[in-house]
């Protein structure tokens, strides 16, 4: 083993339980092993740049070994993968770009700088962090020199002052491409799509209930931004919901094709067509219910047909009595 692989003897044992789990480790391991923080790992999980697998029993995923070794070996490591990750807000990404945050701000909105990441802060106001590798090689490129500088076109202007605001959209073409990539099923895929859209939409185009069911089942797990119901929440939960007419139109359209796909892979799971099997136990008691009144009609069964028992009884109860 390489003398920069950090090594614990406890884990190690634990990671020798299993297939998976004797050829790759935790998120938690991986991070260290590569000199990250969390959140920067988790972005580079994010970004395809750290390969992942899914853990045996249905359980979280997890790095395999030889991905760490491949990462470990790359060009520049650490210092190449820590820049690959780095995520400003906007103060730090205008300083990058050498513009104002005003027009950092107008930039990201028209959708030319696209946010890799947000949160909600304490006052309930939506922070947008993007890779700083993206924004210098924006600013790099010559063709944005006039938009950098010079004044913004009038029919973006014209745009900008309608609302427009595409960081909400842009956020979440880039989160569905990482949870495609993520996607082991093809009922993970088709979950990864209805993960953007809500309920209503959903039911609309999966109307089979069996099929929204197992739809739940694979549905990705959402960051939590608040308790729940709280506003911060509410806010989080607009902008990872697709809004825009067309954007809607679109994941519908996706939807019911990677639907299709997956129930062409493997159906939906469903109940057996004979109902719940019969568990031995004790017979049930039969109730005490009132005589049914028969139905009028001429297809109404005589009273004496229906209940020849009871009437036995009774004519025998008769001839004692007349004896």
């Amino acid at each position: 083993m390489s003398g920069n692989t950090i090594t614990h003897d406890v884990a190690a044992a634990g990671e020798r339980t299993g297939t998976t789990r004797g050829t790759s480790v935790t998120h938690h391991r991986a991070a260290r092993e590569l000199g990250l923080r969390r959140s920067e790992f988790d972005l580079a999980v994010h970004l395809g740049r750290v390969r992942t697998v899914g853990g045996d029993a249905g359980g979280g995923r997890r790095v395999p070994r030889d991905e760490i070794d491949r990462v470990r070996a790359a060009d520049g490591f650490p210092e190449a993968l820590r820049a690959a990750v780095r995520a400003v807000g906007t103060t730090e990404g205008a300083a990058l770009m050498d513009v104002t945050t005003a027009r950092f701000t107008r930039l990201a909105r028209l959708g030319l700088l696209v946010p890799v990441k947000f949160y909600v802060n304490r006052y309930r106001a939506v922070v947008w962090l993007y890779l700083a590798a993206e924004l210098q090689q924006f600013r790099t490129d010559e063709r944005n020199t006039a938009l950098l500088k010079g004044r913004t076109p009038e029919g973006l202007r014209e745009q900008l002052g309608e609302g427009l605001d595409l960081r909400p959209r842009n956020w979440r073409g880039r989160h569905l491409g990482f949870l495609l990539r993520q996607a082991d099923d093809p009922w993970a895929r088709a979950a990864a799509v209805a993960s953007l859209l809500d309920a209503a939409e959903i039911s609309d185009v999966v109307t089979d209930p069996y099929e929204r069911s197992h739809l739940r089942r694979f549905r990705p797990a959402r960051a939590v931004h608040g308790s729940p119901g709280s506003p911060a929440a509410q806010l989080a939960e607009e902008i990872v919901t697709a809004g825009d007419p067309d954007e809607v139109d679109w994941l519908r359209s996706d939807l019911a094709a990677v639907v299709a796909t997956a129930r062409r892979h493997r159906p939906a799971p469903r109940p057996a067509a004979h109902g719940v099997p019969h568990l031995p136990g004790p017979e049930p008691r039969p109730r005490e219910t009132a005589e049914p009144v028969p139905p009028e009609g001429e297809n109404a069964a005589p009273r004496a047909a229906r209940q020849p028992g009871r009437l036995s009884g009774l004519f025998g109860r008769l001839r004692r009595r007349e004896s």
